[in-house]
């Protein structure tokens, strides 16, 4: 490393956030960033720990430790130090397709495996990627790259997620022919319309869109294979097919009262408000408004905590998110060791936001819902909650009970269930007669993306389930090297 003793001498500092009575006034982006200076101390913290955990990649107890896609982070940590901000980019491109998204949404497993945050704090990993991406950007590095020969080979991608734009970077770099079909009006699938725009500005995935195009790759919106198009077309005319289409069955809940009016799943509540800010600033007032509305969100996850945010922001009158889970520690419990992922109590954008503008964390765990209860016109008006206890019975399995007593009512206008997803959208496989398993994704053989239909391939949260977005890009990538070698023979694609 270009400073051996660095995580001696620096402390661990990163950028700063808009204060959340500021940033709730707007849909931006509300991070600030270090200076360059500031940013190659950080680098200089990276230890030389000679087993780069923060790289690996690895499950452990079903938890990611470290980065998916074995990013070189020590690298081009080294290299940001060092002042060569072009041989970083360089290396970070190397492994990570889009670091533009992934500097931005991504938790950071990296950091939560870095060496030095075992004793100390965890270098800037997620910021010093930012730093590079955003420099090579700024300074002209990052420019359309076509390939010199085409291979006359032609690939449909169905789905334009980071699984499926992954997918297509890599077999177009590698000379085939590329379709994105993508069934909305706007392409990047759950990062255009399922991540908030505070979270990932739209014109960041703009500015990459771009580069895609003019490198080759062609994208048809509101295309929506198995619908408007069929899928025997598309096995027809390409040499490949690959379905990137998402893990996109919301999990319902299932009480009294649910087909109240006022009642919708996190993904459209989030969907329309992003479309109709994209559209018109939310002029055209085609979203679902939680303006001088008692919000419950039902879930703890990602997903709930966006809608936490974009309710607040829409001028939601209270906000309630039920967790089931119990309340997470505030350090690693004993059995939840390093390099481990932390199961820490974290306090994100959207709960800091209810408590600076409601005066408390509007989460209450252990917590469900038993009943909606609805006015003469079908309207939610209330919801009945209750405590929850864990019950592990003599063969380990674990259930929930209700705690006898603990029963409330609470006062609702406006309800947004995210409670996760349950698998990949029944019609596209079957338009394409795949086979799917017991958890509702397209099945495969293991270490496989081939499905059941010679020439159709699948990748991302509808072959592995829901994911994060780092785990999306680490799919399309793999498929794109099966693809590859399946066309070809071999690949060298990385």
């Amino acid at each position: 490393m270009g400073k051996a003793t660095g995580f001696l001498e620096f402390e661990r500092k990163s950028g700063g956030e808009i204060s959340p009575k500021e940033r709730i006034k707007h849909f931006q982006d509300f991070h600030e960033h270090l200076l360059k200076r500031e940013q190659e101390q950080q680098a200089a913290r990276c230890m030389d720990c000679g087993v780069p955990f923060c790289q690996s990649g690895m499950m452990i107890k079903g938890m990611t430790s470290g980065c998916p896609l074995n990013n070189l982070i020590p690298e081009w940590n080294d290299l940001i130090y060092l002042e060569k901000p072009d041989r970083a980019l360089g290396r970070l491109l190397k492994t990570n397709s889009f670091p533009e998204f992934t500097s931005r949404v991504c938790p950071a497993p990296c950091e939560a495996a870095c060496t030095c945050g075992l004793n100390d704090t965890p270098v800037t990993i997620k910021e010093n990627e930012w730093s590079i991406i955003e420099n090579g950007y700024a300074n002209g590095l990052v420019q359309p790259n076509p390939p010199k020969v085409r291979t006359g080979k032609k690939i449909a991608v169905v789905g334009s997620g980071p699984s499926g734009l992954a997918a297509a970077d890599q077999l177009n770099k590698r000379g085939h022919s590329v379709v994105v079909f993508e069934r909305n009006d706007r392409v990047g699938g759950l990062l255009m319309y399922g991540i908030p725009n505070m979270k990932l500005e739209k014109n960041v995935i703009d500015r990459k869109i771009d580069i895609m195009k003019a490198e080759g790759i062609e994208f048809v919106t509101n295309a929506d294979i198995g619908n408007s198009i069929k899928a025997e077309r598309l096995i027809k005319d390409y040499d490949s097919v690959i379905l990137a289409c998402g893990a996109s069955n919301p999990r319902d809940i299932k009480v009294p009262g649910r087909d109240g009016k006022g009642i919708y799943f996190a993904v459209n509540f989030l969907k329309a408000t992003t479309k109709s800010l994209l559209d018109s600033d939310l002029k055209d007032g085609k979203y679902i408004s939680a303006k001088g509305k008692n919000v419950l969100v039902i879930g703890g996850g990602d997903t709930g905590n966006d809608c936490v945010g974009t309710s607040i922001r829409h001028g939601a009158k209270s906000v309630v998110q039920l967790e089931m889970m119990p309340k997470p520690p505030v350090e690693r419990a004993n059995d939840n060791l390093w390099p481990e992922w932390p199961k820490v109590l974290k306090t994100d954008y959207g709960q800091q936001e209810a408590i600076a503008v409601f005066g408390r964390d509007p989460r209450l765990y252990e917590t469900t819902v038993t009943e909606f209860v609805l006015d003469k016109d079908g309207n939610v008006v209330k919801a009945k909650i209750v405590k929850l206890e864990k019950k592990v019975d003599k063969n380990g399995v674990v259930s929930f009970g209700h705690v006898k007593g603990s029963e409330k009512t609470i006062d609702v206008d406006l309800v947004l269930i995210a409670a996760g997803f349950v698998g990949a959208e029944s019609y596209v496989a079957q338009a394409f007669k795949i086979e799917l398993n017991e958890r509702t994704n397209v099945k495969t053989s293991e270490n496989s993306f081939h499905t059941n239909v010679p020439k159709v391939f699948v990748t991302g949260d509808m072959h592995r389930g829901q994911s994060l977005v780092v785990w999306a890009i680490k799919e399309g990538r793999s498929v794109a090297r099966e693809v590859d070698k399946t066309l070809m023979g071999y690949t060298n694609l990385v």
